[in-house]
């Protein structure tokens, strides 16, 4: 496929927003000047738009969306509770719609990949390459007293990843729950099999404080100093959440170069309190992205929202109004995923994936002018602002279309898969 993206306000890698055309040949970023006069199959007209690179969702349970607002207003531990409820009657089917839906939405949304956490991810798989985005599956390690999985978690992982290794779009990985959900044994089982396959890892890490208590408790150390002590941490471990921290442990994480996830909507809506100490992350060599978490949580996956409210809480905690600039949020969310995730993508540059993402100059956007488009994207844009989203060079969204999805199916479903989930909390 050949797509020509005319006349687009282009957020570039050194954060100089240019006026360039952009011409995508196969799966690849091919020319990018101020004119570009070639034949093409379409031609976006991108004039008073934004062309970012294409969102990246660093934490999702995908499949989840199914069970929007079913787990809402609840305190942390009886979310945990309710959710293992639903997780036991969950069926390959649920799992499969619940995740066409999620990538529905993110594609609308500008998401072109994201990575996930959750059992049956051979499911989300499936959804995943049938939609055409890339994604990151990681397939949900618990310990076996404790799984609703049919048959033993670390088993599960290794085949998902056997079955999946090498695909063009979808890279399985191994995922262990949690501390709290994990025990040494299962811990270091999941990285000996990211380790073997050379893959990233991802796990929830300091989300509340019960969490971390509960480790300090039982072993004497906080969490990162706990999983140093192991030998589990390095440069491929992605955390989600990290929220308490204290600065031994940024600076620990900061020397073995791990990735963490703030996912701002979902943790404030959680009631997790706090707030993630981002800028001392930063300072100590932490590579900062940005994530949704599901729709059970954070109830929707638009990665902008949670760009916008990951700045504000920053200055609003630390009454700095000019720390994380709409630059910097943009980076979280575009380029640094891809220091982990490694391959050559999260930025607008000839011989790049193309992964793109258009957002409309609506009334939202005026005024739009190069040297203002990242803070209209970051402060005066949300998901519904995004246009058109490209992965891999394929128009997957436009302006209302879907390539080859049913959403009326869709809706159908998923109802269906709700309700019986809604009378079983009732019940």
């Amino acid at each position: 496929m050949q797509i020509l993206l005319k006349g687009g306000i282009l957020l570039t890698e050194d954060h100089s927003p240019k006026r360039m055309d952009l011409f995508i040949d196969g799966n690849q970023i091919s020319q990018i000047a101020e004119k570009i006069r070639v034949e093409s199959e379409y031609v976006v007209n991108c004039e008073n738009k934004i062309v970012s690179p294409g969102f990246v969702n660093m934490h999702n349970h995908v499949s989840m969306t199914n069970m929007r607002t079913l787990l809402d207003d609840m305190q942390f531990s009886k979310f945990l509770e309710a959710g293992f409820k639903l997780d036991a009657v969950r069926t390959d089917e649920d799992v499969y719609y619940g995740s066409k839906l999620g990538i529905a939405e993110m594609l609308r949304k500008g998401t072109t990949t994201f990575l996930d956490m959750y059992y049956g991810e051979d499911m989300v798989a499936k959804a995943a390459k049938e939609a055409g985005i890339r994604s990151y599956l990681g397939w949900s390690i618990v310990n076996k007293n404790q799984t609703t999985q049919k048959g033993e978690p670390l088993k599960n992982a290794e085949e998902f990843i056997k079955k999946f290794r090498g695909d063009e779009l979808v890279t399985p990985l191994p995922a262990p729950h949690g501390i709290y959900s994990c025990d040494r044994d299962d811990l270091m089982a999941s990285k000996e099999i990211a380790d073997r396959y050379d893959l990233p890892y991802t796990i929830h890490l300091s989300e509340n404080r019960r969490e971390v208590y509960d480790v300090v408790k039982k072993e004497k150390k906080r969490p990162v100093e706990y999983l140093e002590g192991l030998g589990f941490l390095s440069n491929r471990l992605i955390a989600a959440h990290a929220i308490y921290v204290t600065l031994n442990e940024i600076k620990i994480m900061g020397r073995i170069g791990m990735t963490v996830v703030n996912n701002p909507v979902s943790n404030m809506k959680l009631a997790n309190g706090n707030f993630v100490p981002a800028i001392e992350m930063i300072q100590h060599g932490i590579n900062f992205t940005l994530g949704t978490d599901s729709a059970a949580t954070g109830n929707s996956m638009d990665m902008l929202e949670n760009a916008k409210l990951a700045s504000l809480l920053q200055k609003n905690y630390r009454e700095e109004g000019a720390v994380f600039p709409p630059s910097q949020v943009l980076d979280f969310m575009t380029k640094n995923p891809w220091k982990v995730l490694g391959k050559n993508s999260g930025i607008l540059r000839e011989g790049a994936l193309a992964d793109v993402t258009i957002v409309g100059g609506g009334v939202g956007q005026i005024p739009l002018r190069k040297d203002n488009a990242e803070r209209i994207l970051i402060y005066s844009s949300n998901g519904n602002d995004v246009e058109h989203t490209i992965v891999n060079g394929k128009l997957l969204y436009s302006q209302g279309k879907y390539q080859g999805m049913d959403l009326d199916d869709l809706r159908m479903k998923n109802e269906k898969i709700f309700d019986r989930y809604n009378s079983l909390m009732n019940s």
